[in-house]
């Protein structure tokens, strides 16, 4: 990302890139920012372990996604668990530090169920399902955060390297001793503290192992050990020392243990000297460089003023919590490291923060063309859509998610499960942060790597699209969005063992300019991500790359937690509504992978008119209008109206020829309608008292009257010939929903 890219596109025309992180993701900022104008609610981005943006007049909204694919790969529920706590101290270490409020997790596998040869030293997905399942589940529930939001996406190239997403948000006091909340310092002659767990050698070139492919000499013990009682207690006593002002500037020690922590604070005031050998250690016989770049779990790296440390150490004290100075910050210019007398380390701070030339990597764009599946022409599609509810990424994950917290903290408003028995797939989390107002906080994402096999600029801006419509679905305020982008690619860099570099970085290029070409109209500032590029496994013959993936995840608020709206039916005789056009796109669908195919017309987002409807939309629902809303993605419309009928426990009656097409009128079939998956789609219901009004709040923007709830248990779906072509029970639908990962 700070490289310099030689990009081609399929037109040979040549461009060259310097920092695709500047290029594009620092710039969608600085852009929104400046269009913003006196209504820039970002505080902090790109600068600190997590974004920050305004929530209300007292406090500040802090949000952070990381991943750990390799360890992950390695040792599932250490690789996870891990994963896990290290995010919660992201968030907890940014500004003068914050309390967490929720969590989030997507996780990308293969096939649980996967019954072909595995090279060796690949573990069986299914055993990397239950041990990221298991390690998040610890890692979290132990941590007294809820576990608000989250996906899992199934493909089969996720065996070479599973995805481990991991997120956390917390809430920052808006000023804290009269400083701004998201600000902090370090001046000359404070003192280097280490707070929380000791040094070992678990975690010992964690990074650099992540960024490299998995193979036969990739180390376990570069996986953390971690320990989310200890971690917990930490923070307990920091959040107390941060409110008595006991430290000036914290950070977590992550990636690369203290080298990265204290290089990183003391480029704030230009120097440091730290002693190695005071460091508190799990077991004798670590040497020096191994003490430095370890990551053992659960530290947080902070500057104390002199005078405030006899206070600090005795609270520590009183938590149970070690801590230790292990040296001061200076203004000499240098990053000097000793062991005792010996100095083992000397480099000048500019040479550290700025000293690394940048890579030279080719990017060459060639449009793939994807055999197309033949068009099919039935009477009843009643198999189909049982077939689809089934699928891996359809099917109900509850088996998963009901082994996450999402209750503790009391602040949960619509919560993962949803429904008249709670088991209908809500598209979005709100959480009530602060228990005596109303106001909530809105986190949602977007994830559809599949798409990437046509074209990655439309995967990610259909993944942009898909955080938001989730978002809006639940009355989240587009006037106060925030987006993460979270980047987990295959190798992109040309060499003898990836001789397709130039086309995987042309991927990562175009990625790059949806993110731009998208985020700047929708005033949709980047305020964090995170990217991971070694997502391959490679034993000397076989190659297992991932799909190109761009998690995209969206946090806001919602003005009042009372108007939040649900996916479920509410009642019958409500009007069904289906918000914004379908087209003849079923590149890269769910529908086209049952049958082995991925095509070549992968959905495109109309900016413009989706603004418009996201806006309209969230006015209709602060004003009551909307019953319920649910947002339309795999498996397009059959599959949004099955879900939303047996979450409600009312059937409906749907006739497909109201459904509002566009494009060439020969591809208008029953077929593309209640399959494609064209984004900016929402179906929502409307009660009949309230439909002139809400036809007047979506007035300019594209919606259809397509059926009702009914009083029945039966979906029943007219096709354009005004034939039945799609009948079923919604116990029948539920049971295909949930039976596939049920025991898992």
């Amino acid at each position: 990302f700070a490289g310099t890219v030689q990009y081609e596109d399929e037109n040979g025309t040549k461009q060259e890139i310097k920092s695709l992180f500047k290029s594009y993701i620092q710039r969608v900022t600085k852009e929104v920012r400046q269009n913003m104008g006196d209504k820039d609610f970002c505080l902090s981005v790109f600068k600190d372990n997590a974004g920050v943006i305004t929530f209300d007049e007292n406090n500040s909204l802090v949000f952070k996604v990381e991943t750990h694919n390799s360890p992950s790969a390695l040792d599932p529920y250490g690789g996870a668990l891990t994963g896990i706590v290290g995010v919660n101290r992201d968030p907890f270490g940014t500004g003068q530090g914050s309390k967490l409020i929720f969590n989030t997790d997507v996780f990308c596998f293969a096939d649980p169920f996967y019954d072909k040869p595995l090279p060796s030293r690949l573990l069986h997905p299914r055993r990397i399902f239950e041990g990221v399942v298991e390690g998040v589940e610890h890692g979290g529930n132990k941590s007294g955060i809820p576990t608000v939001n989250g996906s899992i996406v199934f493909d089969e190239r996720f065996a070479g390297k599973p995805l481990v997403f991991c997120g956390t948000a917390g809430m920052m006091p808006a000023r804290v001793n009269g400083i701004p909340g998201h600000e902090k310092s370090i001046k000359p002659g404070d003192l280097i503290v280490m707070a929380g767990g000791r040094i070992g050698k678990d975690g010992i070139h964690g990074a650099t192992f992540s960024s490299e492919e998995l193979n036969e000499n990739s180390p376990v013990t570069a996986v953390q050990i971690g320990d989310p009682i200890t971690q917990k207690r930490m923070f307990d006593f920091l959040i107390r020392a941060r409110d008595k002002g006991l430290y000036r500037f914290i950070t977590d020690n992550g990636a690369g243990g203290l080298s990265s922590s204290i290089g990183e604070m003391a480029g704030e005031c230009n120097g440091c000297r730290m002693d190695l050998a005071k460091a508190p250690l799990k077991y004798p016989g670590l040497n020096p460089w191994e003490i430095l770049i370890s990551e053992a779990q659960e530290r947080m790296s902070m500057a104390v003023p002199p005078e405030k440390l006899d206070e600090f150490m005795a609270m520590s004290k009183r938590f149970g919590v070690e801590s230790t100075v292990l040296g001061e910050f200076t203004d000499s210019g240098t990053f000097h490291i000793q062991y005792g007398e010996a100095t083992v380390a000397w480099l000048p701070m500019e040479f550290m923060h700025e000293g690394l030339p940048p890579m030279q990597i080719p990017a060459k764009w060639q449009p793939p063309v994807n055999p197309e599946a033949p068009a099919q022409h039935k009477e009843d599609w009643t198999a189909d859509l049982l077939g689809l509810l089934g699928q891996l990424n359809i099917c109900s994950k509850e088996s998963v998610v009901r082994r996450y917290d999402h209750e503790v903290q009391g602040g949960s408003v619509v919560k993962p499960f949803t429904g008249v028995t709670n088991d209908g797939p809500s598209d979005a989390a709100v959480v009530r942060p602060i228990l005596d107002s109303y106001k909530g906080v809105v986190v949602s994402h977007g994830i559809c790597p599949r798409y990437s096999d046509i074209d990655a600029y439309h995967m990610a801006a259909n993944a942009i699209d898909e955080a938001l419509r989730n978002y809006v679905a639940v009355g989240g305020n587009p006037e106060h969005w925030a987006g993460l982008d979270n980047f987990c690619w295959c190798d992109p860099v040309l060499s003898e063992k990836t001789p397709d570099g130039p086309y995987k970085m042309a991927q990562l290029v175009r990625a790059n300019q949806a993110l731009l070409d998208y985020c700047v109209p929708l005033n949709l500032p980047l305020i964090s991500g995170k990217d991971s590029m070694k997502n391959d496994f490679y034993d000397g013959s076989t190659k297992i790359s991932i799909p190109p993936t761009l998690l995209f995840s969206v946090i806001g608020t919602i003005p009042d937690i009372r108007n939040a709206v649900t996916m479920d039916f509410k009642r019958p005789g409500d009007i069904i509504c289906l918000l914004g056009a379908t087209k003849d796109e079923m590149g890269g669908s769910e529908y086209l992978a049952m049958q082995g195919y991925t095509g070549n017309k992968v959905p495109k987002v109309d900016l413009a008119s989706a603004l418009a409807r996201y806006k309209a939309l969230h006015q209709a629902i602060m004003n009551g209008l909307v019953a319920s809303c649910h947002d339309l993605s795999d498996g397009g419309l059959a599959v949004a109206l099955a879900e939303s009928s047996f979450s409600g426990g009312f059937g409906c009656r749907v006739e497909l020829g109201n459904v509002h097409f566009e494009g060439d009128q020969r591809y208008r079939t029953d077929e593309v309608l209640l399959f494609s998956e064209s984004a900016s789609r929402l179906l929502v219901t409307v009660h009949p008292a309230q439909w002139s009004a809400f036809e007047e709040a979506m007035a300019g923007t594209t919606f259809s009257q397509i059926g009702q709830v009914a009083d029945t248990d039966m979906v029943s779906i007219a096709g354009l010939e005004g034939k039945t072509v799609l009948h079923s029970s919604l116990k029948q639908l539920k049971e295909a929903w949930q039976a596939t990962l049920r025991e898992l």
